[in-house]
């Protein structure tokens, strides 16, 4: 409370450590009794994000707080479809003056694919960040907070409107490798051909082009980038969507990945490390608005982070921190990450989903 120099609290959020999602109603309690925000938001994970400090174990808590004049918080529970159904009617409207939106989801229950979609077609534009809970690998067993309700499905969110400035960024850390192709062949998410030859002579070909690390690199783990942008001259990190190629099938030639495909989309092969991810964040870091530090951020990093990516622990919560001037910064390890990419939003996975908040400067 000192922190917030005596102003009410706006927005709170509540990230607690797997271990503790028994008793996530008591803490979701003492923090709204102490803070009495006007929206409490939060979730359970397998580790969480204070400040400079990355807490990778289920024994964690981190609790921020906002004191944000003028903007307005708006909270949202999006409850799991019924059982076989697709309908989205018991899903709240978006405000028409929300800038922005978190959304915290339950990754057994809630159908966040459909959701995002959903969501581009309501309101095309938005940016959408977030994170899905880690907290337990069953369905049943995470924990969602809003206000003062305590969910086991579905997802919650709060929608950020009136006088707010936010940013985004979602760092992929991922760089390409080989050339790029024209998908000339494709069944869903399934790349039949690249440039009319057969999607596995494509990667071997990618394989037998580069050097011995980056081809350690794709043994531990190919990535695909779909291009963002098929009008630009020239297509370089950060200029792709990245998913994980799932597998092969080498009678036929083709190899599955993690999205949509579509006949003449430009994809190129990616490949991941933590020199590529630590160069990635500080690059998109480098780009942020310099004029002055946010009132606060919000980070969401996979739980393929941290200390199992980088071999040491706090890599993006210290860069991050640092890079925003020392903002209020919590945030958790996602088992999937919100972000927009393109404008539009996606679920990523290994990635660093940031959000800065700030209030807007009162007129003169």
């Amino acid at each position: 409370r000192a922190g917030l120099g005596g102003a009410p609290a706006t927005l709170a959020t509540v990230f607690v450590g797997g271990e503790y999602a028994d008793r996530a109603e008591q803490l979701r309690s003492a923090v709204a009794d102490c803070l009495h925000p006007e929206v409490l938001v939060g979730v359970t994970a397998q580790g969480v994000i204070a400040e400079t400090a990355e807490i990778e174990t289920p024994a964690s808590l981190s609790v921020w707080a906002a004191a944000l004049p003028g903007v307005v918080c708006t909270p949202l529970r999006y409850p799991p479809p019924a059982s076989g159904a697709e309908s989205t009617a018991s899903w709240p409207a978006v405000p028409e003056d929300a800038h922005g939106l978190v959304v915290l989801a339950d990754p057994f229950t809630f159908p966040v694919d459909g959701f995002l979609a959903w969501l581009d077609q309501a309101r095309p534009g938005l940016p959408v960040t977030g994170g899905l809970a880690s907290g337990s690998p069953r369905a049943g067993g995470n924990r969602l907070l809003l206000d003062d309700q305590v969910h086991t499905d579905g997802a919650v969110g709060v929608a950020l409107g009136g006088g707010v400035r936010l940013t985004t960024l979602v760092s992929q850390g991922c760089r390409p490798v080989g050339r790029s192709y024209v998908v000339t062949g494709s069944e869903r998410n399934i790349i039949v051909e690249l440039g009319g030859q057969p999607a596995v002579e494509r990667i071997q070909q990618a394989y037998a082009e580069v050097g011995e690390a980056d081809r350690q690199r794709m043994r531990a783990g190919l990535h695909i980038g779909l291009v963002i942008d098929e009008y630009a001259e020239q297509h370089g990190t950060g200029d792709f969507l990245v998913r994980s190629v799932l597998g092969a099938d080498p009678e036929r030639g083709a190899v599955a990945v993690g999205d949509l495909v579509r006949l003449g989309q430009t994809v190129r092969f990616h490949v991941r490390d933590a020199d590529s991810a630590d160069e990635d964040l500080r690059r998109l870091l480098g780009r942020l608005p310099s004029q002055r530090a946010p009132d606060a951020a919000l980070l969401f990093t996979c739980n393929g982070r941290g200390s199992r990516l980088f071999g040491r622990p706090d890599h993006d919560a210290a860069l991050v921190h640092e890079a925003l001037g020392g903002a209020p910064l919590a945030g958790f390890f996602a088992a999937g990450e919100l972000g927009p990419v393109g404008g539009r939003g996606h679920l990523h996975g290994f990635t660093a989903s940031l959000l800065t908040v700030s209030a807007e400067d009162e007129p003169d």
